[in-house]
């Protein structure tokens, strides 16, 4: 029979949540208690974690060399502390995300980064929390803020001024037309950058700027699809929701017989390496993956140390980066 936490908890007698303080060393819990669930590990034939305890981090874009960054950076972050993050390849807020967080919980995970995953989704189950809240795991989210009530620490790039930053570099080259290739509605990152382009366009006087947000999936063949319909209204620039829509924008832009940047300029996000490299190399709006990954980092290791963590969403500034898909609106 499969040995976990609950099994344990039952033959000492105790909640699950001390159960979990105990295979993770933290304090907090009495000797006596301490000395029964050891008992039952014993008795059960329980096998603790060896050191370093893992760090599950849960997300869906793997793919995506900004999320592989991200979770590159957090790794050198937390190994010197004995911690090692394990990548969890989840659909954000399914069951399959679900099953990880349970499984990786009765072997005594010791925290878990929700990277751009069920912490993205509006209305999201709330059930993979409640099971480390009531196994006393700490969590915190990156890029996406959790369900209304759940709270923890969660670690963003500032999405409406990451909108901005590329609705005033187009503006500024004469662009009017600008369009939007966004992220599918209900993605927390994906409405606050539909937001900022609103409200950005809005303040530069672009009249019903909602008619150029066309929302699609955060891949290539979405963003081509956005490029097609958004050429269609006219656009002389899109700001797209990712550097592989926004790749996606640029083939599509070009399989209709126009050029980037001189007919359409397009700006990417996300700010991964690969952009250097693209043709032409992309102007995108950079998410601070070091800063992100460090101050991750930090709230880990406070958490896991039983030390507080201020909830809510804490916001890092992007950075444009000015490459060659963007140029000056062409007259006529």
């Amino acid at each position: 029979m499969k040995v976990g936490i609950t099994e344990i908890a039952a033959r000492a007698q105790v909640s699950e949540a001390t159960v979990s303080r105990v295979i993770n060393r933290r304090q907090g819990v009495a000797k006596k208690t301490r000395d029964a669930v050891e008992q039952a590990m014993a008795e059960l034939g329980y096998e603790r974690p060896t050191q370093g305890q893992l760090v599950a981090v849960v997300t869906e874009f793997v793919s995506n060399p900004f999320f592989a960054d991200v979770a590159e950076r957090l790794e050198s972050a937390l190994a010197p502390h004995g911690l090692k993050t394990v990548l969890c390849p989840a659909f954000p807020g399914g069951v399959q995300e679900r099953e990880f967080i349970t499984a990786l919980a009765d072997k005594g995970v010791a925290a878990v980064v929700f990277l751009s995953a069920s912490n993205t989704v509006e209305g999201a189950d709330t059930e993979t929390y409640e099971i480390l809240r009531a196994r006393r795991i700490p969590y915190v989210g990156i890029n996406g803020v959790f369900a209304d009530g759940v709270p923890a620490p969660v670690y963003s790039t500032d999405d409406r001024l990451a909108a901005e930053l590329a609705v005033d570099h187009l503006y500024r080259l004469g662009h009017r037309n600008i369009g939007m290739a966004s992220g599918p509605a209900g993605n927390h990152p994906a409405d606050q950058r539909v937001q900022g382009f609103l409200s950005s366009m809005a303040k530069r006087g672009i009249e019903n700027p909602g008619r150029w947000v066309i929302r699609q999936s955060y891949t290539v063949e979405g963003g081509q699809a956005a490029a097609g319909a958004l050429l269609q209204l006219g656009a002389t620039a899109i700001v797209a929701a990712s550097d592989y829509m926004a790749l996606g924008a640029i083939r599509g832009i070009r399989r209709l017989g126009r050029s980037v940047p001189d007919d359409v300029s397009v700006v990417g996000y996300d700010g991964s390496m690969i952009t250097e490299f693209t043709d032409p190399p992309l102007t995108t709006v950079r998410q601070p993956a070091s800063g992100l990954a460090l101050e991750v980092g930090r709230g880990v290791l406070a958490l896991v140390s039983n030390r507080d963590v201020p909830t809510g969403e804490l916001l890092f500034d992007p950075e444009l980066v000015i490459r060659s898909t963007t140029a000056p609106v062409r007259e006529g």
